[in-house]
């Protein structure tokens, strides 16, 4: 198992992240993003993308055939052969008639991941586009110049086309973008940055929105939050363990490495490790068994992080590639036109990441649900007075809606296509869809561990005087400073909100 705590995600960057030399890691990345560093490329960096744009231009003038999206129309306009004297204003209609996302906007965070691994994917030289335009991109970086980007629009299977275009079409003088914590124009944004708008040359505009740095970004982004996830509930469901006094056997690892998966281990061994020096771990307990939600954490956790890891491979793997269309390879004199901008692999494991911390949020309810119950001697709803107060019985039902729309939103998008381009385009990956439904799984499932740990830190009050572990008396007295102890029913709604922060 080799998931990375956020803790442990600091010192410094190994390398420069848009060296294509090394292969780029989602804690690199992530580091690279928290530093606050501007995008800066040497000219090695640079000579990869101006060899392939000088190749293309000769390829062009010199070869009478047509080449995909260079002098031709797109999809099934393939055909359409396109004069020498319009190849500049083909590539500007593609990203203006390309734009037509729809829905809630991109998060920022995201946005300027979509700009990193566009970048990074264009200097592998193998796009066709000039220095000038990739310099233009990393400039809207640096400047925190932010392409406004919508939720709705890509299929997953040409690129991310519509989301690509709105966050490319500003360089263009076009669209929209957040500049100086204002919306505004993209004409209006270079103005007052003292940039220019660029001018496409052939093919550039199609490198730029062919690509699956949409599905990606979220992908990134994703899994980070799971990773985070994968270190949190841990610590959670420890202090709701000790809360509903359940025993501290099943995560003895002589059960454990007779069952040996990774993920099963490394979960029953951070258990122990969180809980050592609980004096209610060490108390007898009157009950045989705890139910599955505190018995089985290692293996449905386990199960959940061995999935974790299995997706950030498959990530990794596609921030290193080149994903647009056609390819251009300067050395074997080919340029071909193929499918790497499929995003199969990434709407398959996105649909598997979201079941994967979907189950950590329905687990975590489960305990909520036990901790509410009046079992094992914790008074019903967690009320001092039940009755006349109702306790911890509504943020349950909360939990319950949510991990029941949580269901609703697994349902995987990889197993759907629609035909588009008049059949030209006859199977797409529905990649976006999937990467927006886990981002709003893991929200979600964000908020279930809220209402576990408001629960569980009640639970534990009613263990009093016995103390737990360390580590779980230190996150106890974390949430005991934003949400205190009420032995009466008090406004819960901002104690929630203020626990997903925390957490």
């Amino acid at each position: 198992m080799h998931l990375i705590p956020c803790a442990e995600i600091t010192l410094k960057l190994s390398h420069n992240i848009f060296d294509i030399s090394h292969p780029l890691s989602i804690e690199n990345l992530q580091l690279f993003v928290a530093s606050g560093e501007k995008i800066i490329f040497s000219n090695a960096m640079l000579d990869a993308v101006a060899k392939a744009r000088t190749y293309l231009d000769k390829k062009s003038a010199q070869q009478g055939d047509p080449i995909y999206g260079v002098n031709t129309g797109f999809g099934s306009l393939c055909n359409t052969v396109i004069s020498q004297d319009d190849l500049g204003n083909l590539q500007r209609n593609l990203l203006l008639s390309h734009a037509c996302g729809m829905g809630e906007e991109v998060p920022t965070e995201i946005v300027r991941l979509m700009l990193i691994l566009k970048i990074r994917g264009l200097l592998y030289g193998h796009s066709g586009v000039s220095v000038e335009t990739v310099q233009r991109l990393a400039d809207f970086y640096n400047l925190e110049i932010t392409p406004v980007v919508y939720q709705q629009g890509s299929l997953g299977a040409s690129g991310d086309l519509a989301p690509l275009a709105h966050l490319c079409l500003p360089i263009l003088g076009e669209g929209r973008v957040v500049y100086q914590g204002k919306k505004m124009s993209a004409a209006d944004a270079l103005l007052q940055a003292g940039l220019k708008p660029i001018q496409l040359q052939s093919k550039e505009g199609l490198a730029l929105i062919n690509g699956t740095q949409f599905m990606s970004s979220y992908a990134v982004w994703c899994v980070n939050e799971a990773i985070k996830f994968a270190e949190k509930t841990n610590l959670i469901a420890a202090m709701s363990l000790d809360g509903f006094n359940g025993r501290i056997e099943p995560f003895d690892d002589a059960i454990h490495r007779i069952r040996p998966h990774v993920g099963q281990r490394y979960i029953a061994r951070t258990m122990r490790e969180i809980l050592t020096g609980s004096e209610i771990a060490k108390q007898p307990k009157k009950q045989v068994q705890d139910p599955y939600s505190f018995r089985c954490i290692p293996q449905v956790a386990g199960a959940s992080y061995d999935t974790i890891q299995y997706v950030k491979s498959v990530v990794e793997t596609e921030i290193n590639s080149v994903t647009d269309n056609p390819i251009v390879v300067p050395d074997e004199d080919k340029v071909i036109s193929g499918g790497n901008f499929h995003g199969q692999p990434l709407a398959l494991v996105l649909d598997f990441l979201a079941i994967a911390v979907a189950e950590l949020g329905s687990i975590s309810e489960r305990r909520t649900y036990k901790l509410i119950s009046g079992a094992n001697g914790l008074p019903p709803y967690l009320a001092k007075n039940p009755g006349l107060n109702s306790g911890m019985m509504i943020p349950q039902y909360t939990a319950a809606s949510i991990v029941s729309q949580n269901k609703q939103l697994c349902s995987p998008s990889s197993i759907d296509t629609i035909d588009s381009s008049n059949g030209q385009e006859d199977h797409v990956s529905m990649g976006a869809n999937a990467a927006t439904k886990c981002f709003r799984v893991i929200e979600n499932v964000r908020s279930i561990f809220a209402i576990e740990l408001l629960n569980a830190s009640y639970a534990l009050d009613f263990r009093r005087p016995l103390k737990s572990s360390p580590l779980v008396e230190d996150l106890h007295a974390k949430v005991r400073k934003i949400v205190p102890f009420s032995d009466t029913d008090t406004y819960l709604s901002d104690s929630m909100n203020n626990l997903r922060s925390l957490i």
